[in-house]
């Protein structure tokens, strides 16, 4: 009897030190539930829970709660539990890591270019990264993915499916010609080297491409990537420079014939093999071409009275170099945060954006430009746009009272975004289609 009741007294303990833990983790998500509702709330307030460009989207019904996507996310509050399942936040600041994807165990996780309400204008191109042109191929920032790690790999994978469809009888001066040398047409380029293509790479600006017209001390990297002919590399906190030196390094010692300053103006399709053609007028010929240009190649304009000017730019580089100038930088984004923090240093600067708050900035650029505004190291001006730029001023609206004011002006950075090469890629017999909440990345 005694045993018996012994046997009562452990297993009444035992149910209820389950049944305690049971109800403290019933209540910890409970809370960690409200707060993310919470965060939800605001988000939609801030207008930062619509999607900008790709983003992730949960089936609800896949997924089981691991939080997997959550601590895989290098950015601040994209993802987080919401009644027990998966679900986005702050989704205009996701910026296409693509980890979340990578590290959900039940591949309930895929991921989306625009919205139902909003459509994303994007070449047509296949799981091969073919577009509609047979042996044109579109790989990187112009297909939808723009950042660096995600571009690398893409040109890799680009190459290798390419290569496989190389007719060497065809006559031509080369294997592959690759348009952009940006991250995902260096890693074309280089794989093409290491699977023994003849290749040759136009860059109508310089090396680097996008990145190169970063500020300097810009951080690129924040995650290992594979570079073809070099390996794995541990890159946390990279800036631009370093990033830059290891592409000439890994170019130089493997003799990648890049031509820089060099436009491609046409590319058309000639006997099952394609005339490319060059702004000075020079004609190549190629069996495959792949285009790896950026969405950035060709700002987007203000269209406004002076914008012709040389105080108008489009890309800082060297913020160190200019020094007690008054400056307007325009744009919502990192790029026009960031440049507007540099030039902050040395320069009184006044930021003008159209919208109310921003929207699809990093976490740690939004608390160092709030900061800025507090102190007022810089003059954050919401719901303004340019009007027009002169000699010594500009004009700038505000949007909602329809009131100019007169701003002493010496430079103007203008950070609005790139516009899709169109009429390049449709003379080119490419199709563009809109995009509307439809995956581009999704499991098999």
């Amino acid at each position: 009897m005694e045993v018996y009741n012994e046997n009562i007294i452990v297993y009444s303990i035992t149910a209820l030190l389950f049944a305690a833990i049971f109800y403290y983790y019933i209540s910890k998500q409970s809370r960690n539930s409200k707060i993310v509702g919470e965060k939800i709330r605001i988000a939609k307030l801030q207008g930062l829970y619509e999607p900008i460009s790709l983003h992730p989207v949960v089936d609800v019904n896949s997924c089981i709660q691991t939080e997997a996507c959550i601590m895989a996310c290098p950015e601040h509050d994209i993802l987080g539990i919401y009644n027990g399942k998966a679900t986005t936040i702050n989704t205009s600041r996701c910026i296409g890591h693509g980890a979340c994807f990578l590290a959900c165990p039940t591949q309930a996780i895929t991921l989306c270019i625009g919205t139902e309400k909003r459509g994303v204008e994007l070449p047509n191109v296949d799981q091969l990264f073919e577009t509609n042109v047979p042996g044109i191929y579109i790989a990187g920032e112009i297909g939808g993915m723009g950042l660096i790690k995600n571009s690398v790999e893409q040109g890799k994978q680009a190459v290798e499916n390419l290569s496989k469809k190389i007719d060497s009888h065809i006559k031509a001066d080369y294997d592959l010609i690759v348009v952009g040398a940006g991250p995902a047409g260096i890693s074309a380029s280089l794989t093409a080297r290491k699977l023994k293509l003849s290749a040759l790479t136009f860059e109508q600006d310089t090396l680097g491409g996008t990145v190169f017209t970063f500020p300097r001390s810009k951080v690129v990297m924040t995650a290992p990537m594979d570079i073809p002919l070099y390996g794995k590399v541990k890159l946390f906190e990279t800036s631009k420079s370093d990033l830059l030196d290891l592409w000439k390094e890994i170019i130089l010692k493997n003799n990648i014939e890049i031509k820089e300053n060099a436009k491609v103006e046409s590319i058309v399709p000639n006997d099952n093999r394609f005339i490319v053609e060059t702004a000075d007028g020079i004609k190549y010929t190629a069996r495959k071409v792949l285009l790896t240009i950026g969405r950035r190649g060709t700002p987007r304009k203000l269209n406004i009275p002076g914008e012709m000017t040389t105080k108008v730019a489009y890309r800082l580089i060297e913020a160190e170099h200019i020094d007690n100038k008054k400056i307007i930088v325009v744009g919502g984004g990192d790029s026009a945060i960031e440049s507007a923090l540099l030039l902050a240093v040395k320069n009184k600067v006044t930021l003008s954006y159209r919208g109310e708050s921003f929207g699809r900035i990093k976490a740690e650029n939004n608390t160092k430009i709030n900061i800025a505004s507090a102190n007022h190291q810089i003059d954050v001006r919401y719901n303004t746009s340019l009007k027009s730029i002169e000699d010594d001023y500009v004009n700038i609206v505000d949007l909602p009272s329809g009131e100019v004011t007169q701003l002493a002006n010496d430079l103007v950075y203008v950070f609005a975004g790139g516009e899709l090469p169109t009429q390049f890629l449709e003379k080119a017999g490419i199709k563009i289609t809109k995009k509307f909440g439809e995956a581009l990345l999704k499991h098999n």
